[in-house]
């Protein structure tokens, strides 16, 4: 192995390398700076992020930039801001004691009007985002004509951005017998026509395998509830009570929801996104930086180009759509040979999404089970017990309240007092895990409900062992699986009742339970109330009806017709039913007629003697409830059969 020293780099760039601690090169470095040093090929390089990639361009950058030429002579392009303003916190780093390099990071969110006047003022070496560096361009501020080097960072990042084509309008900008050194993660088809275009034979160096994430991260995921992801990234941070992580989620909103409940429950975490200003941004990627924080939960845009040093874990808390965003975000953990852990909080409906990133990286994701809380409180005690045998004793400060605190404490033993010290210390943990507040449901892939099976069969009858409910609920209401999940725990408390397919329609949905537990479950659903929507349950029956002129109509009983501000009427003439009914206000029912003439409401309207459906769907025939305030009839689609639908709104 190649030392720094064998390098020929000068002696003050080799004090800097001493003074920053580092001994070896590392893969990257150890590969890269000879080719950059020993000729002016262009180089392209794969490697993860945090792999040394920075050092590997940098400290060759600054030994082959003259000072005493006052011309920006090499240009680094890169993400975001944050990147840029750490990458030139290095290189000044390195040149500290080269004599006086000029290093200027220019971005946007900052005051253009200084960057153009440090510009004049003279800078060797100019760190930018592509946006920022147009603009400049554009003013004639950035003149980039003596530039010999061009290093393009994260470059696989800045095309997640949308910055291709600033990038070819700045290498359009650059003289053509410039150098360029191209960085990146991944190799998508779009670097390399970049490549193509403006790379003369350019070497490739690929430090690990091209296209995969770092091999020193180990890939876990949870199976769990979508109404459960909280909850059980809770219990990961109070399982993993040193844990220092980047928490990602798929939007801004998501991202602060998350982050305010993390503070809210006392955790040291903050949210990192586009909504926030810059120099809100700043102020929280400092505590990150500095260890203030313990979570930072962010959106793949706010944490692209990030570099933390030390991460234990990448939590993602939705997972991405490809799967490059995944091995950009795995790829923060596990830096500079350390460990790391990535964790995904999968969703049964993403389940597929899972095996697809399995299949793309060509490893295997281990499922884990939910910490318990009896596993977490003994987790918790032994860390804060490790904490107590390893604290600082500063025996000259706390002396002085040592013979009142030995004289309020002497009635108690050792044993109560080390029980009241550790109650103190976990009560939170103790009453959250006691109570079972943040109880989780938990299982395996084999006992999903949404299998492959139920997927290809979703038109198909539904399971012996299962019955098919109806609720008058639908996606027009806000309705979905984890809401119908939900509502059947919060009003079947401490039990599990175990559902099968859930079929959304825009108005109503169908859903399977198990037989032994269907008549429980409408009994308590019934009573439910969702949105201020009077919750109704009852059993999926297809029925048919002679309607008119003969043609069959199939309809659910609930939603035969559907009737809005309907009031409690018990067996009621017909007539005079519809004239008191609809003149009246009420609370927000879905009521009906079903095939066999029942008016269906969840107040117990009676049956209704000899119905004409056609009757009801002709405007001459029903002109006598004229005065009538919010009425609405329609038939709702069933798919069964050759069944044919209708609606007929009237007011």
């Amino acid at each position: 192995m190649i030392n720094f020293d064998e390098m020929g780099f000068t002696p003050d760039i080799l004090r800097a390398i001493e003074d920053l601690g580092f001994e070896q090169p590392m893969p990257v470095q150890e590969k890269v700076i000879p080719l950059i040093l020993s000729n002016e090929q262009d180089i392209i390089a794969l490697a993860q992020t945090g792999t040394g990639k920075t050092a590997a361009y940098g400290l060759p950058l600054v030994f082959s930039t003259d000072p005493d030429k006052n011309t920006t002579q090499a240009v680094i392009i890169c993400p975001t801001r944050e990147l840029c303003i750490q990458i030139t916190g290095d290189l000044y780093t390195y040149a500290k004691h080269t004599g006086n390099l000029k290093i200027l990071a220019v971005y946007g969110g900052s005051s253009i009007e200084n960057q153009i006047r440090e510009l004049k003022k003279g800078v060797h070496i100019i760190v930018a985002t592509p946006g920022r560096l147009i603009d400049l361009i554009g003013r004639k501020a950035a003149r980039l004509g003596n530039v010999r080097t061009v290093i393009l960072d994260e470059a696989d990042e800045m095309l997640n951005m949308g910055f291709i084509d600033s990038i070819n309008e700045i290498l359009e900008e650059v003289p053509e017998g410039r150098r360029t050194l191209l960085f990146s993660a991944t190799m998508p088809p779009e670097i390399s026509s970049i490549a193509r275009k403006y790379m003369h034979n350019p070497t490739e160096v690929v430090i690990g395998t091209k296209n995969s994430s770092a091999e020193n991260v180990s890939h876990n995921y949870y199976l769990v509830h979508a109404k459960d992801k909280y909850k059980v990234l809770k219990r990961i941070a109070d399982f993993e009570p040193d844990i220092y992580a980047i928490i990602f989620c798929r939007t801004r909103r998501e991202t602060q929801e998350v982050a305010s409940k993390l503070i809210n429950d006392g955790y040291d975490a903050d949210a990192l996104h586009g909504d926030l200003s810059q120099a809100q941004r700043d102020a929280v990627m400092q505590k990150f930086r500095q260890k203030n924080l313990q979570m930072l939960v962010a959106t793949d845009v706010a944490a692209r180009g990030l570099d933390v040093d030390d991460l234990t874990h990448v939590v993602n808390f939705s997972l991405p759509d490809d799967t490059e965003a995944y091995t950009h975000r795995s790829g923060r953990t596990g830096r500079a040979g350390k460990t790391g852990i990535s964790i995904s909080l999968v969703h049964l409906r993403e389940k597929n999404n899972l095996h697809k990133i399995e299949r793309m990286l060509k490893k295997p994701f281990r499922a884990l089970p939910v910490p318990t809380g009896t596993e977490i409180c003994g987790k918790q005690l032994f860390n804060w017990v490790d904490k107590l045998e390893k604290v600082t004793i500063d025996h000259q400060e706390i002396e002085k309240y040592l013979p009142e605190i030995k004289e309020r404490l002497e009635k108690l033993d050792r044993e109560a007092l080390l029980r009241r010290v550790v109650s103190l210390e976990f009560n939170r943990f103790l009453n959250d895990y006691r109570t079972g507040d943040d109880e989780v449901e938990t299982f395996t892939d084999k006992e999903t409900s949404f299998n492959k099976a139920d997927k290809r069969n979703s038109r198909q009858k539904f399971n012996g062992n299962y019955k098919r409910l109806f609720i008058n609920l639908g996606k027009s209401d806000g309705f979905y699986p984890e809401q119908l999940i939900e509502l059947v725990n919060k009003n079947t408390r401490g039990k599990k009742i175990p559902l099968g397919k859930i079929d959304l329609l825009k108005n109503f949905s169908f859903f399977e339970v198990e037989s032994d537990f269907a008549d429980e479950l409408i009994r308590s659903l019934n009573n439910a109330v969702f949105k201020n929507t009077r919750v109704a349950v009852e059993p999926a029956q297809a029925k048919t009806a002679e309607v008119g002129a003969g043609k069959q109509y199939a309809f659910h009983a609930m939603f035969a017709c559907r009737f809005i501000q309907v009031v409690h009427t018990q067996n009621i003439g017909l007539q005079n039913r519809l004239e008191r009914s609809f003149h009246r206000h009420a609370a927000k029912m879905y009521d009906g007629i079903d095939a066999l003439d029942h008016f269906v409401d969840r107040s117990g309207i009676g049956q209704i003697s000899q119905i004409d459906f056609f009757s009801i769907f002709s405007w001459p025939k029903i002109t006598h409830i004229g005065q009538a305030q919010h009425l609405a009839i329609g038939f709702e689609p069933v798919a069964h059969g050759h069944a044919q639908t209708a609606r007929s709104p009237c007011h």
